[in-house]
């Protein structure tokens, strides 16, 4: 089943600011492209569980928390960092 995916302003903000940080920016490119993806098809099967619905995945050199709204069909990405430190 397929989800919408939303990535959150300040999600937004953060990968735009990480991109411009990143040594290789290509990886964080691909990175950000496999996310959605991931996202899009199982998200309830993406990650690790974190409090209430938010999930936290690695794809380095990323890291996102994000939150499904199943009855929706949507997830929302709140954060994103680097995936070496906390989000």
């Amino acid at each position: 089943m397929n989800f919408t995916l939303a990535w959150q302003p300040e999600a937004e903000d953060q990968l735009a600011d990480l991109w411009a940080s990143a040594t290789d920016r290509a990886m964080v490119t691909w990175a950000a492209r496999e996310i959605d993806q991931r996202l899009g098809r199982d998200p309830l099967d993406q990650g690790e569980q974190r409090d209430g619905t938010d999930r936290l995945l690695f794809v380095p050199p990323l890291a996102v928390l994000f939150r499904v709204d199943v009855q929706t069909h949507r997830v929302y990405v709140v954060s994103v960092a680097w995936s070496g430190r906390p989000i």
